[in-house]
């Protein structure tokens, strides 16, 4: 498509990455007489306030999958995905009650730490390198994917170059000044990807309507595309497989959300970050707040240009150059990117900056989070447990660079890829149900085995591959191949999880012949009693999520 830019759209996009990099390196300068130490690289020297722990939350989570990805995704399904971010409101909810306060109370710098508290060493290192894994194959290549692929629609740059420029970008202050440069940057992102996504999203709706409004525009393509704005999939929807009806609020979604924003380690490090458990708790609460404008940002935009390229007089309206690579069902990850050609010069630069503040703040996350496990959870425990806190520091710095060249190295390899949020969802399903298990019983039943858990993670992914693959792809050209359906993946997550907590459950049991484990955690009410602020905002997000999926059942 290759957009053309203007000198204001290439300053605004140029001032933006100025601000960015000064403020990251400005963050990340050692003050005088105090060299960093592990607390200070790893959290911030648990120093964030709950405005800046929300908005990084947001800023890490908000990446090109969702702008790409999610967008895309819109177009092909319609209003329907934007239960990945309406149920993360509640979710967020859920940790900030019933997980962060024993995290915290534990003073963990990783999440596999707990698993060492709780279970033991050899199960920390299993889930670590599951997560380094993870993370480095799936979420850093993809990203960077996904993001050099919107450089080369929009801009014309090639792929490999905007895969480079974006990792150099990203690992600039977030490699040297570690989460303190992440957390304080995002706070930047955060305005410029909100702003940013706005402003697409109106401008598309005004496009729609004929330069009406944004009310004129949305009141169109619901009448235009009824079916894009159901919440709820009937069966018969070609996209069931991917949302499966009443499965989404009461199944697999749930395994999704609570691995996500509860054990994941590039989420959850920053409210470990937090000053205390009260603004851990208030800085949640407020991502919950901003997931509810999520879907205006990144879903909204993508249901505005399946409208556009389906209505003739519209797409006579907008010339020739809406045929340009124009998407199409089967290629819905370039909604997104073709409506920024459509984007009047200066907003096209701020358009932009919001899709790169979405990317980078992600990369820096996942460098920071990943550098965190290798650092703290493999090198220190394995190769060095004497390291001081500067060879620490250094060593965090070295696996992250590492991670990124490898990412970058692999990146290329996705291209073809349609819908990449479905396949981001999908792989990162096969691993976490069994891990949420793990969690989910350690933390609150006291009953639950170091052995149990080992067993069920261990099975957990035969499980998953198993349903994934199918029973009618195992038993493919046998007469009863016709009694196993296909499960769409957040069924096979749900299923999954609950067949992992019932083997974690029956060692355990089998194990200790019903008794309590040494290790389990002893909790009662005070552990989860929460402040007046963050129960009033957790009712008002619940409020307004019963009237949106009533609204669009």
């Amino acid at each position: 498509m290759n957009t053309t830019f203007s000198f204001l759209d290439y300053a605004i996009f140029i001032i933006y990455g100025i601000v960015i990099l000064g403020v990251g390196l400005w963050v990340s300068r050692d003050k005088e007489g105090h060299q960093k130490n592990a607390d200070d690289y790893f959290l911030a020297s648990k120093s964030l306030p709950w405005w800046a722990i929300g908005a990084s939350l947001i800023a890490a989570n908000i990446s090109a999958e969702q702008f790409i990805g999610m967008s895309g995704s819109g177009f092909a399904i319609g209003l329907a995905i934007a239960s990945y971010e309406w149920m993360a409101a509640i979710t967020l909810i859920i940790v900030g009650k019933y997980f962060l306060p024993i995290f915290i109370e534990k003073g963990l710098y990783t999440i596999p730490q707990f698993v060492e508290q709780r279970y033991s060493t050899n199960l920390k290192t299993i889930l670590a390198l599951f997560w380094l894994g993870l993370y480095i194959f799936v979420n850093l290549t993809s990203v960077l994917y996904l993001g050099a692929l919107a450089m080369e629609t929009i801009m014309g740059i090639p792929m490999i170059y905007g895969i480079l420029g974006l990792a150099l970008f990203a690992a600039s202050y977030s490699l040297y000044g570690g989460l303190s440069a992440v957390a304080w940057t995002d706070v930047i992102q955060v305005i410029f990807l909100t702003l940013g996504g706005l402003v697409t999203t109106y401008l598309a709706l005004n496009h729609v309507s004929g330069g009406e409004g944004v009310l004129a525009g949305f009141k169109h393509i619901y009448e235009a595309a009824p079916d894009s704005f159901h919440m709820i999939l009937d069966e018969a929807h070609t996209q069931y497989i991917n949302l499966p009806g009443i499965g989404v609020l009461i199944g697999g979604m749930w395994v999704a959300n609570l691995y996500y924003w509860g054990f994941n380690q590039y989420i959850i490090q920053r409210t470990l970050a937090a000053k205390s458990l009260k603004e851990s708790q208030r800085g949640i609460v407020f991502a919950g707040v901003l997931k509810l404008i999520i879907p205006l940002i990144v879903v909204i935009p993508g249901i505005a240009a399946y409208v556009m390229v389906n209505d003739p007089s519209i797409m006579a309206r907008l010339g020739d150059a809406a045929q340009n690579n124009m998407p199409t069902l089967d290629a819905a990850d370039k909604a997104y990117p073709w409506l920024l050609q459509f984007l009047p010069n200066g907003f096209k630069g701020i358009a932009f900056a919001a899709l790169a503040a979405a990317i980078v703040s992600s990369l820096a996350s996942m460098l920071n989070s990943t550098s965190t496990i290798f650092t703290m959870d493999i090198y220190k425990p394995y190769f060095n447990p004497k390291a001081s806190d500067k060879r620490t520091v250094n060593v965090g710095r070295l696996s992250a660079a590492g991670a990124l060249v490898i990412a970058c190295f692999i990146a290329p390899q996705l291209a073809g890829l349609d819908q990449a949020f479905q396949f981001i969802q999908e792989y990162s399903g096969v691993v976490s149900p069994g891990i949420l298990a793990v969690f989910i019983l350690g933390l609150f039943w006291k009953k639950a085995t170091n052995k149990g858990a080992i067993i069920g993670i261990l099975t957990s992914i035969p499980i998953a591959m198993f349903l994934k693959i199918g029973p009618k792809g195992w038993l493919q050209g046998s007469s009863i191949e016709g009694l196993f359906p296909s499960l769409p993946f957040l069924d096979q997550m749900g299923i999954t999880c609950l067949i992992s907590m019932a083997i974690i459950a029956l060692v355990s049991y089998m194990q200790n012949k019903g008794a309590d484990d040494a290790k389990g955690i002893e909790i009662s009410r005070e552990t989860f009693k929460t402040g007046k602020t963050f129960n009033i905002v957790s009712y008002a997000i619940i409020i307004v999520l019963v009237a949106l999926y009533a609204l669009f059942w």
